[in-house]
């Protein structure tokens, strides 16, 4: 899948079938719309392109008036949306970064400018809720006249829903919110998945739980951040780590903001993801992880983040957390078992 941020670039299609979004979490309502974009790109010999924005429009309007309430929580981070959305089969995808200009543009000068003159829009899908232009004054009624007049095919999808629950973005955010990762998995069609470069840190906790002082084969973690200050899911996960041996490694992980630590922490401010595989993989040593693209499936959530008082009672709670994430992984081990034996009868 090709990416441009904006329009304006050589490699740009000249013509395509476009749908436009803010894909957040790519879910199974988002798959299916781009599973029949796929279809009607094929019959029309056209590259199937997605048209997205960065940052969210909220996050935008939040900035701009104060409101930070305004921005919804973030399922995914931009490199996750567009891993997502190539897996869907997508040609193109545009990445239009969201700011005043773009925000006072009138639903005809979208439409004219950016998927007429821009895009070369051929055809265009949205979904029963699409609004656009300044104000949110466009709507599906008036896209469909300007496809009239201009020559291009527009149509609208209606939700996807399963066992009579719409799919959106929205319902993913309240289940990653309220830990129902099963629920979330069920949305998505897949476990909830972080992905990113293990960044540095300051190395705390490989001292804590060291076998002695002065080692550093402790509770060692692989630190990703999230680029986003509002992430739907917060708190301490049993997690999958892909990426770093040929089989996922079963480990804990803390999403957040880290509440024990000093603002001496070189990532204060930043949503972090901490992940501490409960086998370290012995080739990669104490320094072989970074820079290293990871990903991490968050499969069930202990608790909330924790606020502690002491490096000592830090130190018991990882190890608390570590046993309850192997207690969840056995747990699962031995239901997977039973089904298979069920299975086989």
């Amino acid at each position: 899948m090709q990416v441009f941020r904006g329009f304006r670039h050589p490699g740009v299609a000249p013509a395509c079938a476009l749908t436009i979004g803010n894909f957040d979490g790519v879910h199974r309502g988002h798959q299916a719309m781009l599973a029949l974009l796929q279809t009607e790109a094929r019959h029309r010999g056209l590259p199937s392109s997605v048209l997205t924005f960065e940052p969210h429009p909220r996050d935008y309007f939040a900035a701009v008036t104060k409101k930070p309430d305004l921005a919804p929580a973030r399922i995914g981070t931009l490199r996750d949306k567009l891993t997502e959305l190539a897996a869907c089969g997508v040609a193109q995808t545009i990445v239009l970064p969201f700011d005043g200009r773009l925000a006072s543009q009138s639903p005809e000068q979208f439409i004219q400018n950016v998927l007429i003159d821009g895009l070369g829009a051929r055809y265009v899908l949205v979904g029963d809720d699409f609004r656009f232009g300044a104000k949110r004054a466009g709507d599906y009624a008036m896209l469909d006249a300007a496809g009239d007049m201009h020559g291009f095919d527009v149509a609208r999808m209606n939700s996807y829903e399963v066992h009579g629950l719409r799919v959106s973005s929205s319902a993913v955010r309240d289940a990653l919110a309220e830990g129902r990762m099963a629920d979330a998995q069920h949305l998505l069609g897949r476990p909830y998945t972080i992905s990113g470069h293990v960044v540095h840190g300051r190395k705390l906790g490989r001292a804590l739980g060291a076998s002695a002082p002065g080692k550093d084969d402790g509770f060692r973690t692989l630190n990703m951040r999230f680029k986003h200050w509002k992430p739907a899911a917060s708190g301490i996960f049993a997690v999958l780590v892909h990426g770093l041996a040929e089989q996922p490694l079963p480990g804990v992980a803390n999403l957040g903001v880290r509440p024990s630590l000093d603002a001496n922490d070189v990532n204060a401010g930043r949503v972090l993801l901490e992940t501490h595989c409960l086998e370290w993989p012995s080739h990669l040593g104490a320094e072989g992880a970074y820079g290293k693209i990871v990903r991490v499936e968050l499969l069930h959530k202990l608790h909330d983040e924790l606020r502690y008082t002491s490096l000592e009672a830090l130190t018991a709670g990882i190890a608390k957390d570590g046993r309850d994430a192997r207690a969840f992984f056995a747990s699962t081990h031995a239901e997977t078992h039973r089904q298979t034996t069920r299975d086989r009868i």
